[in-house]
């Protein structure tokens, strides 16, 4: 007999240097009526990995939010502030593999080399690896080999490609602070918690290719992935904290989980406007489509 298809688990996973806002509602409702509409698992994890940037407070202020918003999740949340000790096994276990190097480059030296920019940011060009520096506090990078193409298939961008040693070059994994890199976390989370289900902004594509090198590298297996239009503010930029996007207002939860839902392409009857948000979820998750999310510009 065939194998059956695994459960499909899905996260949300914010960042705890705000409240919520509506960009960051539009992920959590497309992840959660995806994943539930096949009757998946539905975790929540607080990303508060780097810490200078956590809002004290934030965090508990985000789960009172999405109770009242009318999401429930299946398991324990995860914090990544509690898995410190998991992360540096692994950087010891990159390592013994010789897949890190010492970096001694600063942002200021980055910046007066002239180094070419990429989609996430500056392209380091391997300049320690070389060295053979001593670990220690310094930064630590992970190598990427020349000719390193990731492709994926996304379920509804379709197909994405990326050079990372011409695109990105060499990882930042661990700063020189001691805070460990989004890259890292992530991969090595989303791989305890087993989530194979992941949706999130069309923002993180060529982050999704660095993610994917690294299970390749830790043995890990492949997510599918969802990428979503971004919430845009009236100046054409991506809905963030750090665009000055306002907080999610609880008293106003269906109507803003019906605007999402519209956002995504939904055919919801406008009468469930005025439902609970537990009642609009439900009908949302019954008749999701990933199929009528709107194209990614």
């Amino acid at each position: 007999m065939p194998e059956s298809e695994p459960q499909a688990i899905g996260r949300f996973a914010p960042t705890p240097s705000g409240p919520l806002h509506f960009g960051s509602l539009v992920t959590a409702v497309a992840s959660y009526c995806d994943v539930k509409s096949r009757n998946g698992l539905w975790l929540l994890r607080i990303e508060d990995l780097d810490t200078p940037r956590v809002v004290k407070g934030s965090a508990d202020e985000i789960l009172f939010t999405l109770q009242n918003f009318g999401f429930n999740w299946d398991k324990e949340v995860m914090y990544q502030s509690a898995r410190f000790d998991e992360y540096e096994h692994i950087i010891q276990q990159l390592i013994r593999q010789e897949f890190l190097y010492v970096c001694s480059c600063t942002k200021k030296t980055l910046q007066s080399e002239n180094m070419s920019l990429g989609p996430l940011g500056l392209i380091y060009p391997g300049t320690c690896q070389n060295k053979k520096l001593p670990f220690n506090s310094s930064r630590l990078r992970l190598k990427v080999p020349q000719r390193e193409i990731i492709t994926f298939n996304d379920r509804h961008f379709g197909t994405y490609s990326m050079n990372l040693q011409k695109q990105v070059g060499d990882i930042l994994l661990k700063r020189i602070d001691g805070v460990y890199a989004y890259h890292l976390a992530v991969v090595i989370d989303d791989a305890v918690q087993q989530v194979n289900e992941i949706v999130r902004g069309a923002d993180l594509l060529e982050v999704s290719c660095v993610h994917l090198y690294l299970n390749r590298i830790l043995g890990l297996k492949d997510a599918r992935y969802l990428h979503l239009p971004l919430v845009k503010n009236t100046n054409g930029q991506k809905l963030s904290k750090q665009t000055g996007a306002r907080a999610v207002d609880t008293k106003k939860a269906s109507e803003q989980l019906f605007a999402a839902l519209t956002f995504l392409g939904q055919s919801i009857p406008v009468e469930l406007k005025q439902s609970t948000p537990t009642e609009l979820l439900a009908y949302a998750t019954e008749h999701w489509d990933c199929g009528l999310i709107p194209p990614i510009d």
